[in-house]
């Protein structure tokens, strides 16, 4: 029975409301804003995109200060948790997340609101600065393998394989990806990792079969 007791007791202290003070609303508002303003950097200056999306940047960077209280707030009173629980249900977001890179600075500011809302800081910036390491690795290492858009008219498809032989010296892989026939002839759209485009570019210029070609840089699902 005294077990019992001692386990009511100590489930009833921990449901007492905790006193939220001004500092401390304060200091997590604080650490949560750099934490988010740095993520907004990462992902303005880090990754280099072809498209950027400013609204989303600011989206992601305004999002820790919402987390965060809503955390503190849950800490301090069951009444709340339990309402925010059933509010946060019905909530549905139909905004497709159409970059996966995008999803994973969602779930960074999650992440940022959460944790210091719990107040944990150092976890927060440990955290962060190992994504960011992680980050611009990938980012590097995604760099050295970019690929390029082709697009190439030829006059006749019987010229295809002087295309090919070019594409052989001055690539490290190429790939067809269409072929368009016309009557005033072939219209050729490859996916190339390129050596060195300038090469490439007086190379396909000198070229007779060549009429004309348009080089892209090709990143993710947006063409440059």
């Amino acid at each position: 029975m005294n077990l019992i007791q001692a386990m009511t007791n100590h489930i009833m202290n921990s449901l007492q409301n905790q006193e939220i003070t001004t500092s401390m609303i304060l200091s997590v508002l604080v650490v949560a804003g750099i934490l988010a303003s740095y993520e907004f950097i990462v992902y303005q200056v880090v990754l280099h995109r072809s498209l950027y999306n400013k609204a989303f940047n600011i989206a992601i960077a305004v999002l820790p200060l919402f987390i965060s209280t809503i955390i503190l707030c849950l800490q301090s009173n069951l009444v709340i948790t339990l309402g925010t629980i059933g509010a946060l249900a019905i909530i549905r977001f139909r905004t497709a997340v159409k970059d996966p890179v995008d999803l994973i600075f969602i779930l960074w500011s999650l992440h940022i609101g959460i944790i210091c809302g719990c107040q944990l800081y150092e976890m927060a910036v440990i955290t962060s600065l190992a994504a960011t390491i992680v980050l611009i690795v990938l980012e590097r290492v995604n760099r050295r393998t970019k690929s390029h858009i082709l697009v190439v008219h030829s006059k006749s498809a019987q010229k295809e394989d002087e295309i090919r032989k070019l594409l052989e010296k001055n690539t490290k892989r190429y790939r067809i990806k269409s072929r368009n026939y016309t009557e005033k002839g072939m219209d050729y759209v490859f996916e190339i990792v390129v050596k060195e485009a300038e090469s490439l570019a007086c190379d396909m210029e000198q070229e007779d079969a060549v009429e004309r070609f348009s080089l892209m840089e090709y990143d993710s699902d947006d063409v440059l």
